[in-house]
């Protein structure tokens, strides 16, 4: 154990008693901060405003931009496509893609993009959308995640301090329980330092790229999940003939459905009806079967009149 005090002292040069518990791996243990609770940017954004620094450096900021942008064009999905190859041409990236071709007088064609840009050319993204369509609708908002950015960052330079320390005394170490030790503390010490670093990679992909969803209409397109209806009388007509249509196409498919089963319960009804019939003529006949008739006896005989 005397190794172990040895050879993890202070870097500030503190006195012999502060060294022998921060060096020990359990004070290690003790003394490094816990594992931050991964963080949800979006439920966080107004607290991490109200906290952030009122005369903070806009370039040390570190903001998670997101929004969304409604485009009507007569083509939405050739319009999706050209917007798909204006990201990749800005470095950015598609996340989602949906496509829905018009299939009928109503059914619009429209298209929805999740992509991800740079930061810092989100604005010009949404400036080049004027040249595929009509913007109808826009909504950015930014959430400052400064301070959480700065905490998971100042936790994980303290972990990393500590792995190093606990690195060192496994290199030098001589004693077979303070071996077991260090090298227990150090497991638990680098699971946690890779747990905020994954998070902290999160956290710089959300503020290196914003995120937009872009969605893409006919002018004339109903919201999504709403029924346009007819127009005129005509379409009325051809509305109700379609409908038509379909209720005839509901039943012959329910006929389709039910005629095995009809055919089953066909089947079990014969048998019981066959089954019915055999037992009552059984019944019947047995109760039709005469009786036979008891042979009178003597005592009942007439004696002849000649025996008189």
């Amino acid at each position: 154990m005397s190794f172990l005090l040895l050879a993890c002292g202070d870097d500030s040069k503190s006195d012999s008693s502060n060294d022998t518990d921060a060096s020990s791996p359990g004070a290690l243990m003790d003394s490094a901060p816990p594992l931050a609770a991964p963080a949800n940017p979006a439920e966080s954004s107004m607290e991490t405003q109200m906290k952030a620094p009122p005369g903070a450096d806009q370039a040390t900021r570190k903001e998670i931009t997101t929004g969304s942008v409604n485009v009507t064009a007569s083509d939405p999905i050739d319009a999706a496509r050209k917007v798909a190859d204006r990201v990749t041409s800005l470095d950015g990236r598609i996340d989602d893609r949906t496509e829905q071709p018009g299939t009928d007088n109503y059914t619009k064609p429209r298209a929805t993009l999740t992509v991800r840009v740079p930061s810092d050319k989100t604005d010009q993204l949404i400036d080049d959308l004027q040249d595929f369509g009509k913007v109808t609708s826009i909504s950015v908002s930014k959430s400052d995640v400064t301070l959480q950015y700065e905490d998971v960052d100042a936790r994980i330079k303290a972990l990393q301090t500590s792995v190093d320390r606990l690195r060192a005394l496994i290199a030098g170490a001589t004693n077979t329980a303070d071996l077991i030790e260090a090298e227990n503390a150090l497991s638990n010490r680098q699971a946690e330092l890779d747990g905020l670093t994954a998070q902290k990679r999160a956290l710089d992909d959300q503020i290196e790229l914003s995120t937009l969803t872009i969605e893409f209409a006919t002018e004339d397109a109903p919201p999504p999940g709403e029924d346009p209806g007819p127009d005129n009388f005509w379409d009325g007509i051809v509305a109700g003939w379609n409908s038509l249509l379909d209720a005839i196409g509901a039943v012959v498919v329910f006929i389709g459905k039910a005629i095995p089963w009809l055919g089953f319960l066909a089947v079990v009804g014969a048998v019981i009806w066959i089954g019915w019939r055999v037992l009552g003529r059984t019944r019947r006949s047995g109760r039709q079967q005469p009786q036979p008739h008891p042979e009178p006896t003597r005592e009942h005989e007439e004696v002849p009149a000649a025996d008189k």
